[in-house]
């Protein structure tokens, strides 16, 4: 069979991969535990991980003990393992030569290890988008499949050469801006995905909260009904927050991922509802064609909102947000190179 190539990052930033060379290691996990027998089982892990982890999550507990299980068994003698040097741009690669060893003195902080013989490197400007990409997921220790394995045996050289870039051609630059084009717009389409995720997971009353912050950050002020009968409206919002000046802007929020709004739930809300007024009905369901048709002939303005259209204000304006409403949603800028 085939020797598996390993991707092990040497601890946040890279920091440690000076004494991951020197030292001819791979080496990461917690002190804590102890030397651990090479057959240990991923419950008996977990335990451990519990005992010295009480106040953590289990998920995250579940996640260190499933990459120092790969360590530990998943790895065979023989296999290629690759590391990061962000400083000098380099990714190192060379074969395990150990079973797993507990070398506390060795490496500290990360005594849990398997010997190395790093014998190439490889300038990652030299790799395609989609190896740096791949090589780029957050976790500690994952395997790399044939496509990336391949990209980096192709411009390997050996450990301590020369790190000069030779001069592209024309054509692969273009080939390279189209890749990064790709790799952007799935970060981004990443990115969407999981702060609609956080919104979904919002409980009524905070999706109600959400709402009304975002119409305070768009330059209104907001009341938000208690809860009980509120006669069809979440929020009311208004320039002085007294209704005396328009736009009068009366707020449905409906937070039911798995319920289609029809017609008639938009032909209720807009019951009773006079010249002047502003409707906005948001939900975190969709609308049915029927829903939006009503509300695009409807004598008052109105405006439907699903979950897209709420995170597309909600990033708009994140900025602009009361520290209270970004605890709703906590959001991280993100900034991307524009060559």
């Amino acid at each position: 069979m085939a020797a598996n190539w390993w991707m092990v990052r040497a601890g946040a930033d890279g920091k440690d991969v000076e004494e991951f060379i020197r030292d001819g290691i791979v080496a990461f996990g917690d002190p804590e535990l102890g030397p651990l027998p090479q057959s240990i089982k991923k419950e008996e892990l977990l335990h451990l991980y519990a005992q010295h982890y009480p106040a953590k999550k289990e998920g995250s507990r579940a996640s260190w003990a499933s990459q120092l299980m790969r360590l530990l068994s998943e790895i065979k003698i023989g296999d290629t393992v690759v590391t990061f040097d962000r400083d000098r741009r380099l990714y190192f690669f060379g074969q395990v030569t150990s079973e797993y060893e507990w070398l506390p003195k060795l490496n500290q902080g990360k005594p849990h290890a398997r010997r190395v013989k790093w014998t190439h490197q490889v300038l990652r400007d030299l790799l395609s988008v989609s190896t740096r990409n791949t090589l780029g997921a957050i976790q500690t220790l994952f395997k790399l499949g044939a496509d990336a394995a391949k990209d980096l045996q192709t411009h390997a050289a050996v450990r301590g050469a020369s790190t000069d870039l030779p001069p592209k051609p024309l054509e692969s630059i273009d080939q390279d801006e189209d890749g990064e084009a790709e790799v952007r717009a799935e970060v981004v389409e990443k990115a969407d995905e999981f702060i609609e995720d956080a919104i979904n997971k919002l409980d009524w009353k905070q999706m109600q909260d959400l709402v009304a912050g975002v119409l305070r950050a768009m330059g209104y002020r907001t009341t938000v009904s208690a809860p009980g009968a509120d006669r069809g409206v979440d929020i009311f919002a208004s320039p002085d927050g007294l209704g005396l000046q328009e736009p009068r802007i009366f707020v449905e929020v409906k937070h039911r991922n798995e319920t289609t709004m029809g017609a008639e739930k938009i032909r209720a809300f807009l019951g009773g509802r006079k010249p002047g007024d502003r409707c906005l009905y948001v939900s975190t369901g969709s609308f049915t064609k029927e829903a939006r048709y009503e509300a695009e002939r409807a004598t008052v303005p109105t405006t439907l909102l699903d979950s897209q259209d709420l995170r597309k204000l909600l990033v708009e304006n994140y900025e602009k947000l009361d520290a209270e409403t970004r605890a709703l949603v906590p959001l991280k800028r993100l900034y991307w190179p524009l060559t």
